[in-house]
Protein backbone atom coordinates (compact mmCIF):
# COMPACT_ATOMS: atom_id res chain seq x y z
CA UNK A 1 0.00 0.00 0.00
CA UNK A 2 1.59 3.07 -0.69
CA UNK A 3 2.00 6.24 1.92
CA UNK A 4 -0.24 9.02 2.23
CA UNK A 5 1.22 11.96 1.02
CA UNK A 6 1.71 15.09 3.22
CA UNK A 7 3.01 18.85 2.48
CA UNK A 8 4.00 20.76 5.50
CA UNK A 9 3.96 24.36 5.57
CA UNK A 10 7.20 26.07 7.44
CA UNK A 11 8.11 30.04 7.55
CA UNK A 12 11.50 31.85 7.42
CA UNK A 13 12.93 30.84 10.71
CA UNK A 14 11.75 27.17 10.97
CA UNK A 15 13.51 26.99 7.19
CA UNK A 16 16.68 27.85 8.25
CA UNK A 17 16.88 30.53 5.98
CA UNK A 18 16.88 33.78 8.91
CA UNK A 19 15.00 35.32 11.37
CA UNK A 20 13.33 38.69 10.97
CA UNK A 21 15.74 39.90 8.56
CA UNK A 22 14.68 37.02 6.23
CA UNK A 23 10.99 37.29 6.86
CA UNK A 24 9.94 39.35 3.69
CA UNK A 25 11.13 35.84 1.57
CA UNK A 26 8.08 34.78 -1.06
CA UNK A 27 6.93 31.74 -1.65
CA UNK A 28 8.88 28.14 -2.38
CA UNK A 29 8.20 24.61 -2.33
CA UNK A 30 11.33 22.19 -2.05
CA UNK A 31 11.19 18.22 -2.57
CA UNK A 32 11.05 16.16 0.39
CA UNK A 33 11.65 17.27 4.38
CA UNK A 34 12.54 20.77 5.54
CA UNK A 35 13.67 21.55 8.97
CA UNK A 36 11.21 20.45 11.76
CA UNK A 37 10.06 18.24 8.33
CA UNK A 38 12.22 16.05 10.12
CA UNK A 39 10.66 14.86 12.92
CA UNK A 40 7.30 14.95 11.70
CA UNK A 41 8.61 12.05 8.83
CA UNK A 42 9.82 10.27 11.48
CA UNK A 43 6.24 10.57 13.47
CA UNK A 44 4.45 9.69 10.19
CA UNK A 45 6.16 6.31 10.34
CA UNK A 46 5.28 3.78 7.31
CA UNK A 47 1.63 5.10 6.77
CA UNK A 48 2.47 8.72 5.14
CA UNK A 49 5.50 11.02 4.60
CA UNK A 50 6.17 14.29 3.80
CA UNK A 51 6.52 15.16 0.03
CA UNK A 52 7.39 18.09 -0.29
CA UNK A 53 7.92 21.67 2.33
CA UNK A 54 6.10 25.01 1.29
CA UNK A 55 7.73 28.07 3.02
CA UNK A 56 6.86 31.70 3.17
CA UNK A 57 8.21 34.70 4.85
CA UNK A 58 5.96 35.47 7.97
CA UNK A 59 6.30 39.39 7.17
CA UNK A 60 5.62 38.50 3.14
CA UNK A 61 2.94 36.46 3.76
CA UNK A 62 0.99 38.96 6.43
CA UNK A 63 1.22 41.79 3.82
CA UNK A 64 0.54 39.71 1.15
CA UNK A 65 -1.91 37.87 1.89
CA UNK A 66 -4.20 36.86 -1.14
CA UNK A 67 -1.22 36.44 -3.56
CA UNK A 68 0.86 34.81 -1.09
CA UNK A 69 -2.62 32.50 -0.51
CA UNK A 70 -2.72 32.02 -3.90
CA UNK A 71 1.04 31.49 -5.11
CA UNK A 72 1.27 28.68 -2.21
CA UNK A 73 -2.03 26.78 -3.09
CA UNK A 74 -0.50 26.33 -6.88
CA UNK A 75 2.25 24.92 -5.35
CA UNK A 76 1.23 22.84 -3.27
CA UNK A 77 -1.35 21.72 -5.33
CA UNK A 78 1.16 19.73 -7.62
CA UNK A 79 1.78 16.97 -4.61
CA UNK A 80 -1.91 16.19 -4.66
CA UNK A 81 -1.41 15.94 -0.85
CA UNK A 82 -3.72 13.75 1.03
CA UNK A 83 -3.10 15.84 4.08
CA UNK A 84 -1.50 19.44 4.61
CA UNK A 85 0.09 19.83 8.01
CA UNK A 86 1.06 23.57 9.24
CA UNK A 87 3.78 24.44 11.42
CA UNK A 88 3.21 23.75 14.65
CA UNK A 89 3.55 27.74 15.08
CA UNK A 90 3.90 27.90 19.07
CA UNK A 91 3.53 30.92 20.44
CA UNK A 92 5.05 33.02 17.19
CA UNK A 93 2.15 34.97 16.14
CA UNK A 94 2.47 36.41 12.75
CA UNK A 95 3.67 32.45 11.77
CA UNK A 96 0.60 31.24 13.95
CA UNK A 97 -2.00 33.49 11.85
CA UNK A 98 -0.19 32.40 9.07
CA UNK A 99 -0.63 28.60 9.72
CA UNK A 100 -4.46 29.44 10.12
CA UNK A 101 -4.77 30.95 7.07
CA UNK A 102 -2.87 28.52 4.25
CA UNK A 103 -4.76 26.05 5.95
CA UNK A 104 -8.22 27.17 6.08
CA UNK A 105 -7.55 27.79 2.42
CA UNK A 106 -5.73 24.60 1.71
CA UNK A 107 -8.62 22.90 3.20
CA UNK A 108 -11.25 24.75 1.18
CA UNK A 109 -9.56 24.79 -2.29
CA UNK A 110 -7.97 21.08 -2.15
CA UNK A 111 -10.70 19.49 -0.01
CA UNK A 112 -8.16 17.94 2.10
CA UNK A 113 -7.61 17.07 5.73
CA UNK A 114 -5.45 20.11 7.45
CA UNK A 115 -3.66 20.50 10.38
CA UNK A 116 -1.75 22.97 12.90
CA UNK A 117 -0.17 23.15 16.46
CA UNK A 118 -0.24 26.59 18.62
CA UNK A 119 0.04 28.28 21.93
CA UNK A 120 -3.16 28.64 23.51
CA UNK A 121 -2.18 32.84 23.98
CA UNK A 122 -0.88 32.57 20.09
CA UNK A 123 -3.74 35.16 18.09
CA UNK A 124 -3.82 31.85 15.29
CA UNK A 125 -5.22 30.25 18.31
CA UNK A 126 -7.81 31.91 18.93
CA UNK A 127 -9.00 33.17 15.12
CA UNK A 128 -9.27 29.65 14.01
CA UNK A 129 -9.71 27.11 16.33
CA UNK A 130 -13.52 26.73 15.37
CA UNK A 131 -12.01 26.25 11.97
CA UNK A 132 -9.00 23.92 11.85
CA UNK A 133 -8.05 21.09 14.72
CA UNK A 134 -4.80 22.95 16.36
CA UNK A 135 -2.51 20.83 18.93
CA UNK A 136 -2.23 22.43 22.12
CA UNK A 137 1.47 23.43 22.45
CA UNK A 138 3.79 25.22 25.05
CA UNK A 139 4.77 28.45 24.10
CA UNK A 140 8.09 27.70 22.67
CA UNK A 141 9.78 25.66 19.64
CA UNK A 142 11.07 23.82 23.11
CA UNK A 143 8.10 21.72 23.07
CA UNK A 144 8.63 20.76 19.64
CA UNK A 145 9.66 16.88 20.53
CA UNK A 146 6.12 16.39 21.88
CA UNK A 147 3.98 18.62 19.86
CA UNK A 148 4.80 16.95 16.51
CA UNK A 149 4.17 13.34 17.62
CA UNK A 150 0.38 14.56 18.70
CA UNK A 151 0.36 16.73 14.89
CA UNK A 152 0.86 13.55 13.77
CA UNK A 153 -1.09 11.11 15.52
CA UNK A 154 -4.04 13.49 14.66
CA UNK A 155 -3.41 14.18 11.74
CA UNK A 156 -3.68 10.52 10.10
CA UNK A 157 -6.58 10.05 11.88
CA UNK A 158 -8.37 12.94 9.88
CA UNK A 159 -6.05 11.66 6.38
CA UNK A 160 -7.85 8.39 7.14
CA UNK A 161 -10.93 9.29 8.01
CA UNK A 162 -10.99 7.99 11.25
CA UNK A 163 -13.25 9.27 13.93
CA UNK A 164 -11.52 11.77 16.12
CA UNK A 165 -11.87 11.75 19.80
CA UNK A 166 -12.54 15.16 22.55
CA UNK A 167 -9.68 17.87 22.85
CA UNK A 168 -8.59 16.18 26.18
CA UNK A 169 -7.92 12.78 24.26
CA UNK A 170 -6.27 13.91 20.89
CA UNK A 171 -4.68 17.12 22.35
CA UNK A 172 -5.69 20.13 20.25
CA UNK A 173 -7.76 22.87 21.09
CA UNK A 174 -11.67 23.05 21.94
CA UNK A 175 -13.16 24.13 19.39
CA UNK A 176 -16.27 25.20 20.87
CA UNK A 177 -18.91 22.44 18.40
CA UNK A 178 -20.87 20.34 21.06
CA UNK A 179 -21.95 16.93 19.38
CA UNK A 180 -24.66 14.73 20.78
CA UNK A 181 -23.36 11.69 22.19
CA UNK A 182 -25.15 8.75 24.22
CA UNK A 183 -23.96 8.59 27.91
CA UNK A 184 -23.85 5.80 30.29
CA UNK A 185 -25.45 8.16 32.80
CA UNK A 186 -28.46 10.69 32.58
CA UNK A 187 -27.37 13.92 32.44
CA UNK A 188 -29.17 14.97 36.08
CA UNK A 189 -27.04 12.44 37.76
CA UNK A 190 -23.62 13.71 36.77
CA UNK A 191 -24.80 17.25 37.49
CA UNK A 192 -25.48 16.43 41.13
CA UNK A 193 -21.97 14.47 41.35
CA UNK A 194 -20.62 18.16 39.91
CA UNK A 195 -22.89 19.94 42.45
CA UNK A 196 -21.58 17.86 45.55
CA UNK A 197 -18.04 18.15 44.87
CA UNK A 198 -18.09 21.50 44.40
CA UNK A 199 -20.22 21.95 47.73
CA UNK A 200 -17.79 19.91 49.17
CA UNK A 201 -14.37 21.83 47.76
CA UNK A 202 -13.48 18.39 45.76
CA UNK A 203 -12.16 18.58 41.75
CA UNK A 204 -14.53 18.27 39.35
CA UNK A 205 -14.40 19.45 35.83
CA UNK A 206 -17.57 20.87 34.01
CA UNK A 207 -19.05 19.40 30.96
CA UNK A 208 -19.48 22.88 29.77
CA UNK A 209 -17.26 25.13 30.66
CA UNK A 210 -17.80 29.03 30.00
CA UNK A 211 -15.48 31.67 29.06
CA UNK A 212 -13.09 33.99 30.87
CA UNK A 213 -13.31 37.78 30.36
CA UNK A 214 -11.01 40.02 31.48
CA UNK A 215 -12.11 42.51 33.19
CA UNK A 216 -10.57 46.24 34.22
CA UNK A 217 -12.51 48.80 36.12
CA UNK A 218 -12.27 52.43 34.94
CA UNK A 219 -10.60 54.83 36.82
CA UNK A 220 -12.22 57.94 38.15
CA UNK A 221 -13.38 60.67 35.37
CA UNK A 222 -10.88 63.18 35.30
CA UNK A 223 -12.44 66.82 36.49
CA UNK A 224 -9.86 69.47 34.96
CA UNK A 225 -8.22 68.22 32.17
CA UNK A 226 -6.13 71.40 31.88
CA UNK A 227 -4.13 70.63 34.99
CA UNK A 228 -3.79 67.13 33.31
CA UNK A 229 -0.22 65.55 31.83
CA UNK A 230 -1.62 63.47 28.83
CA UNK A 231 0.00 60.39 26.81
CA UNK A 232 -0.54 59.29 23.02
CA UNK A 233 -0.32 55.93 22.68
CA UNK A 234 -0.95 53.85 20.02
CA UNK A 235 -1.29 50.67 18.17
CA UNK A 236 -1.64 51.52 14.90
CA UNK A 237 2.27 51.38 14.11
CA UNK A 238 3.95 54.79 13.85
CA UNK A 239 7.64 54.49 14.20
CA UNK A 240 10.32 56.30 13.05
CA UNK A 241 11.35 55.94 10.07
CA UNK A 242 13.75 52.68 9.07
CA UNK A 243 11.98 51.50 11.96
CA UNK A 244 15.29 51.54 14.44
CA UNK A 245 13.27 48.80 17.00
CA UNK A 246 12.26 46.43 14.29
CA UNK A 247 8.68 46.34 15.39
CA UNK A 248 6.47 43.66 13.49
CA UNK A 249 4.08 45.09 11.05
CA UNK A 250 1.67 42.17 12.59
CA UNK A 251 1.53 40.23 15.50
CA UNK A 252 3.92 42.48 17.09
CA UNK A 253 6.58 41.31 19.98
CA UNK A 254 7.66 44.40 20.96
CA UNK A 255 6.59 48.05 21.33
CA UNK A 256 8.52 51.34 21.08
CA UNK A 257 9.04 54.73 22.79
CA UNK A 258 9.65 57.70 21.15
CA UNK A 259 11.02 61.04 22.13
CA UNK A 260 8.60 64.23 20.24
CA UNK A 261 10.16 66.84 22.64
CA UNK A 262 10.03 70.53 20.65
CA UNK A 263 7.70 68.87 17.72
CA UNK A 264 4.51 70.22 16.85
CA UNK A 265 3.76 67.93 14.51
CA UNK A 266 4.57 64.00 13.00
CA UNK A 267 6.81 64.62 9.65
CA UNK A 268 6.62 62.05 7.27
CA UNK A 269 10.34 62.47 6.46
CA UNK A 270 11.09 61.59 10.16
CA UNK A 271 8.22 58.80 11.07
CA UNK A 272 6.18 56.36 9.08
CA UNK A 273 4.10 53.64 10.20
CA UNK A 274 4.84 49.99 9.64
CA UNK A 275 1.27 48.62 10.00
CA UNK A 276 0.46 45.45 8.24
CA UNK A 277 -3.40 45.94 8.74
CA UNK A 278 -4.39 48.92 6.66
CA UNK A 279 -4.02 51.16 3.92
CA UNK A 280 -0.86 52.71 4.72
CA UNK A 281 -0.84 55.49 2.00
CA UNK A 282 -2.73 58.44 4.39
CA UNK A 283 -0.64 57.72 6.98
CA UNK A 284 2.71 57.50 5.47
CA UNK A 285 1.72 61.01 3.70
CA UNK A 286 0.57 62.44 7.12
CA UNK A 287 1.05 60.65 10.53
CA UNK A 288 -0.61 62.44 12.62
CA UNK A 289 -3.76 60.83 11.63
CA UNK A 290 -2.50 57.93 13.92
CA UNK A 291 -0.41 60.14 16.02
CA UNK A 292 -2.24 63.48 16.33
CA UNK A 293 0.72 65.14 17.46
CA UNK A 294 -0.27 68.08 15.76
CA UNK A 295 -3.65 68.74 17.36
CA UNK A 296 -2.18 67.53 20.64
CA UNK A 297 -0.23 70.85 20.75
CA UNK A 298 -2.85 72.97 19.68
CA UNK A 299 -4.56 71.88 23.07
CA UNK A 300 -1.81 72.03 24.85
CA UNK A 301 -0.98 75.90 24.14
CA UNK A 302 -4.98 76.74 24.23
CA UNK A 303 -4.43 75.32 27.58
CA UNK A 304 -7.04 72.48 26.77
CA UNK A 305 -4.47 70.28 28.25
CA UNK A 306 -2.23 70.51 31.24
CA UNK A 307 1.22 69.38 29.40
CA UNK A 308 1.69 66.93 26.80
CA UNK A 309 3.86 64.25 27.50
CA UNK A 310 7.35 64.18 25.80
CA UNK A 311 7.23 60.81 24.34
CA UNK A 312 5.05 58.67 22.80
CA UNK A 313 4.12 54.83 22.72
CA UNK A 314 3.41 52.14 19.86
CA UNK A 315 2.66 49.05 18.57
CA UNK A 316 1.05 47.56 16.51
CA UNK A 317 -2.36 45.77 17.09
CA UNK A 318 -3.47 43.07 14.00
CA UNK A 319 -2.74 39.69 15.31
CA UNK A 320 -0.82 41.05 18.37
CA UNK A 321 -1.38 37.46 21.08
CA UNK A 322 -3.44 39.20 24.20
CA UNK A 323 -0.94 38.28 26.45
CA UNK A 324 1.86 40.30 24.29
CA UNK A 325 -0.61 43.09 24.37
CA UNK A 326 -1.20 42.63 28.18
CA UNK A 327 2.44 42.96 29.16
CA UNK A 328 3.25 45.96 26.95
CA UNK A 329 0.62 47.64 29.11
CA UNK A 330 1.81 46.58 32.15
CA UNK A 331 5.27 47.45 31.47
CA UNK A 332 4.85 50.83 29.85
CA UNK A 333 2.31 51.94 32.48
CA UNK A 334 4.65 51.85 35.10
CA UNK A 335 7.26 54.68 33.12
CA UNK A 336 4.07 56.88 32.48
CA UNK A 337 2.79 56.39 35.92
CA UNK A 338 6.23 57.40 37.28
CA UNK A 339 6.74 60.24 34.58
CA UNK A 340 3.70 61.85 36.09
CA UNK A 341 1.31 61.02 33.19
CA UNK A 342 -2.28 61.17 34.28
CA UNK A 343 -4.03 60.72 31.52
CA UNK A 344 -3.48 58.65 27.86
CA UNK A 345 -5.22 59.03 24.50
CA UNK A 346 -5.18 55.80 22.99
CA UNK A 347 -5.31 55.79 19.19
CA UNK A 348 -5.55 52.85 17.16
CA UNK A 349 -6.37 52.58 12.69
Amino acid sequence: MSKLKVVHYINNFFAGIGGEEKADIVPEIREGVVGPGMALNKALGDEAEVVATAICGDSYFGENLEEAQATLIEMIKQYEPDLFVAGPAFNAGRYGVACGIIAKAVEAELNIPVITGMYIENPGADMFKKDLHIIATNNSAADMRNAIPKVAKLGLKLAKGEEVGPPEEEGYHVRGIRVNYFHERRGTERAIDMLLKKINGEEFVTEYPMPVFDRVEPQPAIKDMSKVKVAIVTSGGIVPQGNPDRIESSSATKYGIYDISGMDSLTSDKFMTIHGGYDRAFVTENPNLVVPLDVMREMEKEGVIGELCNYFVTTTGTGTAVGNAKAFGEAFSKKLVADGVEAVILTST
